[in-house]
């Protein structure tokens, strides 16, 4: 995309989030990374006249694994600092689920991060509707008492919702201390902590990320009290094993958040080799009508598990229940106030 259009589109992105006049915003890199989204930011934030800046951090360590929470502000306290003193931070280098975020947050400035590339930025841009109907999704999930997810390949489990609130990602961010991610379009709480019990039966065509790969033969995991005891299948079973006994870290087969996507632009088959070389996956994350599970940390949502071993895995054709009511059902949302249609 030439950076005439992604200005465009990071314009359209900063008015989504209430960008004011003489507000200060810092564009976060990394190294040679997304320095192209800094440039296009750069110029959106200043036709608004709004106090432009770029904080750019040396380039991380080559790691193995996807180790979420680890970040290269540790070491920068001084920087910290700075980003907390901003009204809003555009993170291009992904903060989520640091101690660092959570400071800045709590500072209240307002983060958006944007990793993905900028062809499915600009096809999932932030809109009114998504933002109504994602937050109508969240005050049914913070009325619930009881998720409950099942499938035809043997899906069936519970979440008691006694202990953590919904989570709305609708892409842009205009209140003080939010944080949200472009592009998304989905909500997600977590099950209490010790209140998960059931089977999950990840099947083929569902997505393991940060693999980035199509299951390609059943995964089932064996859930009790919020803890995975069992994982059984073929090669992708022990693949997932695999990548979770790399982190050493028991604290990984904790149950993180569970939540539905809602985006009718996002599709689910766009994930095929070299479509969207450097995103992270939010385009599965937020298709219209996955239910997406994810193990590891919750202290996104507020909860004491704060392992860097962490995966996502959206399913496709399963129904899901709030207090009994359905939502979904075989991966349509059949609630009409937050139904919506698909491009």
């Amino acid at each position: 995309m030439d950076h005439a259009s992604f200005t465009e589109i990071c314009l359209h992105q900063l008015k989504m989030s209430g960008v004011q006049k003489d507000e200060r915003l810092i564009v976060l890199t990394q190294g040679n990374e997304r320095l192209d989204y800094a440039d296009a930011f750069m110029a959106a934030g200043m036709r608004l006249g709004a106090n432009m800046y770029h904080m750019r951090l040396p380039a991380p360590p080559v790691v193995g694994s996807w180790a979420v929470g680890q970040t290269g502000l540790a070491a920068m306290p001084e920087a910290v600092e700075a980003l907390k003193n901003c009204d809003m931070l555009i993170d291009c280098i992904f903060l989520l689920f640091s101690p660092e975020q959570f400071a800045i947050q709590a500072a209240g400035t307002r983060i958006l991060t944007a990793v993905e590339p900028p062809e499915l930025l600009a096809r999932m841009l932030p809109t009114q509707e998504i933002r109504e109907k994602v937050t109508i999704a969240g005050t049914m999930v913070d009325a619930a008492k009881v998720m409950r997810i099942t499938s035809p390949h043997g899906t069936d489990v519970t979440y008691k919702l006694n202990t953590y609130p919904a989570v709305t990602e609708y892409a842009c961010t205009d209140e003080p201390g939010r944080w949200d991610h472009w592009p998304s379009g989905f909500v997600f709480t977590g099950g209490d902590d010790d209140g998960v019990d059931g089977t999950i039966v990840v099947a083929p065509g569902d997505i393991l990320l940060p693999q980035n790969i199509y299951v390609r033969d059943p995964i089932t995991y064996t859930i009790e009290k919020g803890w995975i005891t069992d994982i059984r299948g073929g090669l992708d079973a022990e693949l997932v094993k695999s990548y979770m006994a790399d982190f050493n870290d028991p604290r990984g087969m904790g149950m993180s958040h569970v939540g539905w996507g809602m985006n009718p632009n996002a599709k689910w088959h766009n994930m095929l080799p070299g479509a969207f070389p450097g995103g992270m996956g939010m385009e599965p994350r937020a298709y219209y009508g996955n239910v997406m599970f994810s193990t590891g940390p919750n202290n996104e949502l507020g909860g004491p598990n704060d392992t860097a071993c962490h995966l996502d895995i959206p399913m496709r054709g399963c129904s899901l229940f709030l207090d009994d009511e359905p939502v979904v059902i075989d991966g349509d949302i059949v609630v009409k106030d937050i139904a919506m249609e698909r491009a």
